[in-house]
């Protein structure tokens, strides 16, 4: 496919480990770090495959929303200790996730499709078919 599909708005990725980012809108209500999820981009014969690694958040910590070709991912972490045990120390500082791709015409939005296992969150853009030209049929009154 010639056209670019799928473009992110976090152009380049840091050296670290895990980027942290500022929120695209609103405010946060909740004082802890939002992360870009690592994403994979594959591409098949029928769409697109995006592969987004989000440990810790389960299928129901996710929204997924589409809004003018604007497709924003977001996931939430329970991390609340077991009951009866406090954290005495952390080498990784739990937070939130917030990732926004711009999708092309190319993409199918109304048939989206998204899986969820193990903190990987699986999305199917399916390619949009050509667009077909359709007679538009007159009446006479």
């Amino acid at each position: 496919m010639a056209t670019k599909q799928v473009q992110t708005r976090q152009e380049t990725q840091p050296q670290e480990s895990e980027q942290r980012v500022a929120p695209a809108a609103g405010e946060r209500t909740r004082p802890r770090p939002v992360y870009v999820p690592r994403t994979d981009i594959h591409e098949t014969d029928t769409g697109l495959v995006l592969l987004i690694d989000m440990p810790g958040v389960r299928a129901d910590g996710a929204d997924l929303s589409l809004e003018r070709n604007v497709l924003t991912i977001r996931g939430r972490i329970d991390d609340a200790p077991p009951r009866g045990f406090s954290p005495v120390y952390r080498e990784y500082e739990p937070g939130d996730f917030e990732r926004v791709f711009t999708l092309s015409e190319d993409v199918d939005a109304g048939a989206i499709q998204a899986q969820a296992k193990d903190g990987v969150f699986r999305l199917f853009l399916p390619k949009a078919g050509p667009a077909q030209t359709k007679r538009i049929q007159v009446k006479a009154s």
